[in-house]
C-alpha cells in the first residue's frame, strides 16, 4: 500500500481547487490536488464571469489568457413572457459609482484548462477518490479508493456539493429548493447574430436566461449560445425527463413557447445530448453562521462551502474569490516554516500547526459573511423571479425588475484582493 506525505492536499480539481493550488504556487507553496475522475471535470458548458471573478483571475495570473478569448457583454435585458414587454434594461458600460463593469461568458473547459496549465507537472493526481479521513496527531490521514494513504499537514475540501470534507467538518446535506435548472447550449460555426447581451425572460413560475459567447481567437470561429431554464417540476416528472432527452427538450420548448422566435429557433436546433437537468440545492445560511468553515488544519471552499442557486450567477465567481483568499492566508503559515524533509524538529511542526489553524480561521472569518450574503440574496432573488402568484408577478414585472437586475452588478462589485497582502 502506497503512503504519500504532503504539506497541503486539496480535494477536487474544480474552480476552487485549481485556483487555490495556483494561488499557492504563485506564492511559492506546493500543494497536491486530488481529482476523483480521470480528467478535469467539465460538467456545465459555460459560466458568466463577473467583475469580482476577473479580479480573482487576475490575481492568480490567468485573467489575460481568458479575457482575450471571450467577448465582453454590454448589458442585460429583461423581458416578461407574461406580457411580452421588456421590463428593464441595464447597461454594463455605465461605470457609475462602482467603476468599470466586466462580464464575459467563459467556457468552463477553457477556464479549468487555463488554471491547470499554469500548475507544475504532477500537481493534479487523477483517479484519486477520498473514501475516509482520520486524524493522527497534528496530521490528517486520507484513504483513497485505490488503497493509497496520504498524510498531510493541511486538508482543503473543494470537492463540491456532496463534499466528503464538509461532512467531516459537520456540515449537513444541502437543502433542495424545490426548483430545477435545465441547461443547454448550441455550438455554431457562424455568428448567431445576437448582440453581446445577457437576455433574461420571466414567465409564470419559471425564468430563463440566454447568454451568447463568441471566441475572440482568430483560429477559433465557433460560437456558443448558452441558455438555462429554472422551473419547478414534480419528482415523477423529473425522473421521466431525465430518462427521456426528447421529452426534456420538448418540455423546455413548451415552457418557452412565447420566447422570441429568433432565440427559440436555436433551442429547437440543440442536440439532445446538450440538455442537462439538475436539482437546485443550497446550504442553509445559518449553517455558515454557526458551522465550522475551518477546524484545526482542515477547511472547505467553493461549492463545498457555499452551494447556492444560480440566480445571481455567483457560484463559480465566489469559488474563485475563495481560492485567492485561501492561498493568501495559508501561504503565511508556510513562509515562516518551509517544507522539511525530516521530522527532527517536532516543536517547529507543532508551531506550524498552530499557525496553519490561525491562518485558516482568518480565511473562514473573511469568507463567512460574503458567502452568507450571496446564498441568501440568490435564494430571495430566485423566489421573486420565479414567482407564480399574480401579485408578485405584477410587482416583479412592473416595479422590481430593475432592482433585481441591479443586484447582479451590486454583488459583483467586490474585490478579494491580491495574492500578496503586502
Amino acid at each position: 500500500m502506497e503512503t504519500i506525505v504532503e504539506d497541503i492536499v486539496i480535494v477536487g480539481a474544480g474552480i476552487a481547487g485549481l485556483t487555490t493550488s495556483l494561488g499557492l504556487h504563485r506564492l511559492g507553496v506546493r500543494s497536491l490536488v486530488l481529482e476523483s475522475s480521470n480528467s478535469l471535470r467539465l460538467t456545465g458548458f459555460a459560466l458568466g464571469v463577473w467583475k469580482n471573478a476577473w479580479n480573482a483571475l487576475d490575481a492568480v495570473g490567468v485573467g489575460p489568457i481568458l479575457r482575450h478569448r471571450h467577448l465582453q457583454l454590454h448589458g442585460v435585458v429583461t423581458t416578461s413572457l407574461v406580457t411580452g414587454q421588456q421590463t428593464s434594461t441595464t447597461s454594463f458600460k455605465d461605470n457609475g459609482k462602482r467603476g468599470t463593469n466586466e462580464i464575459r461568458c467563459v467556457r468552463r473547459q477553457l477556464m479549468l484548462e487555463a488554471l491547470a496549465n499554469e500548475l507544475p507537472s504532477g500537481t493534479i493526481r487523477y483517479l484519486s477518490k477520498v473514501v475516509a479521513i482520520e486524524e493522527s496527531d497534528i496530521f490528517k490521514i486520507l484513504h483513497l479508493a485505490d488503497g493509497t494513504t496520504i498524510k498531510t499537514k493541511v486538508l482543503i475540501g473543494c470537492d463540491g456539493i456532496n463534499s466528503v470534507v464538509a461532512k467531516w467538518l459537520g456540515f449537513k446535506e444541502t437543502s433542495f429548493t424545490g426548483r430545477y435548472a435545465i441547461r443547454g447550449c448550441v455550438e455554431l460555426k457562424t455568428n448567431h447574430g445576437f448582440e453581446p447581451i445577457f437576455m433574461q425572460f420571466f414567465g409564470k413560475g419559471f425564468r430563463a436566461g440566454v447568454i451568447p459567447s463568441q471566441s475572440l481567437n482568430l483560429c477559433e470561429n465557433d460560437v456558443l449560445l448558452m441558455y438555462m431554464l429554472v422551473v419547478c417540476i414534480g419528482v415523477v416528472t423529473e425522473k421521466e425527463l431525465e430518462e427521456n432527452p426528447t421529452k426534456l427538450k420538448q418540455f423546455v420548448l413548451n415552457k418557452l413557447e412565447k420566447m422570441p422566435s429568433d432565440v427559440r429557433s436555436f433551442i429547437e436546433n440543440t442536440e439532445l445530448n446538450r440538455f442537462h437537468l439538475a436539482p437546485l440545492r443550497y446550504r442553509q445560511p445559518w449553517e455558515l453562521v454557526w458551522g465550522n468553515i475551518s477546524k484545526g488544519n482542515v477547511c472547505v471552499a467553493g461549492d463545498a462551502l457555499h452551494p447556492m442557486t444560480p440566480d445571481l450567477g455567483q457560484g463559480g465567481c465566489c469559488a474563485l474569490e475563495d481560492g485567492v483568499v485561501l492561498a493568501r492566508c495559508l501561504a503565511e503559515a508556510f513562509s515562516k516554516y518551509p517544507r522539511r524533509h525530516n521530522n527532527k524538529d517536532m516543536e517547529d511542526e507543532e508551531e506550524q500547526y498552530k499557525k496553519i489553524e490561525e491562518c485558516l480561521k482568518k480565511y473562514a472569518k473573511e469568507r463567512r459573511w460574503r458567502s452568507i450574503d450571496l446564498i441568501t440574496t440568490a435564494y430571495m432573488v430566485g423566489c421573486i423571479q420565479q414567482a407564480d402568484s399574480k401579485l408578485v408577478t405584477f410587482l416583479r414585472d412592473k416595479i422590481l425588475a430593475p432592482l433585481l437586475a441591479n443586484q447582479l452588478l451590486k454583488k459583483s462589485n467586490f474585490d478579494c484582493g491580491k495574492l500578496n497582502s503586502s
